[in-house]
């Protein structure tokens, strides 16, 4: 099973890609074959229609334009837009705007997904549906998925497995978990598992020494530079 990471980063079914974030957008900004740039990194052409800018991908790499249409329609009814192809991004909620980032990105059946806080801005009730929504894509065809998230409860709901790293400079890999949850998983639902309490423990408790050596070092820098 592939699906994503965690508490910094993921890879593969079981495995994890862990990256300091600068390496993790050098790889994201030179996409390889197969690849695709994050869904955070992904912003929706304002004057182009909600259908025209998942189909433009298509369109830009020679498909037809009335194939790239057709396939465009369907995506957006996928993530639960088949009806708003027609409106502009500054029509749409902030994670609609994130739906339409996602089927841009899954349109051209990328082999991995890189995907660097993509539901950061939202709300928490619309990070859940968008976590729910990820989770049934995903589960269509269980393509590796590299997820970057700051948020514990969220890596351990979406991963296979959670690869956390020390505070920087010189980031390192400091942690590894395999997360034993059953799938399919409901992102509510799945932390009201005793397992998942009994993981969030153990990797907090390695966790928050790195996040208050990075607060520490935040707090320090401007009397640095002074």
């Amino acid at each position: 099973m592939r699906k994503i990471d965690a508490a910094q980063y993921r890879r593969r079914p079981a495995q994890a890609c862990s990256r300091k974030r600068a390496d993790f957008r050098c790889a994201a900004e030179r996409p390889q074959q197969g690849r695709r740039l994050p869904v955070s990194g992904r912003r929706a052409v304002s004057l182009k229609t909600a259908i025209d800018n998942v189909a433009i991908g298509l369109e830009i790499s020679g498909t037809p334009r009335a194939e790239a249409l057709e396939r465009a329609q369907s995506w957006l009814a996928q993530v639960g837009l088949g009806a708003f192809g027609n409106r502009y991004p500054h029509m749409l909620s902030g994670g609609q705007r994130k739906r339409i980032g996602l089927a841009q990105v899954l349109i051209r059946d990328p082999k991995i997904l890189l995907m660097d806080e993509p539901f950061g801005p939202l709300d928490a009730q619309t990070r859940q549906i968008m976590g729910n929504l990820l989770l049934q894509l995903w589960n269509a065809d269980r393509k590796a998925v590299l997820f970057v998230t700051h948020d514990l409860e969220e890596a351990i709901a979406l991963a296979d497995r959670v690869v956390i790293m020390s505070a920087g400079p010189g980031a390192r890999i400091i942690g590894d978990w395999r997360v034993p949850l059953a799938r399919p998983r409901d992102i509510m639902e799945v932390r009201m598992d005793k397992e998942f309490h009994s993981l969030h423990r153990e990797i907090w408790s390695v966790l928050k020494d790195e996040v208050l050596k990075g607060y520490a070092q935040s707090a320090q820098a401007p009397a640095a530079a002074g």
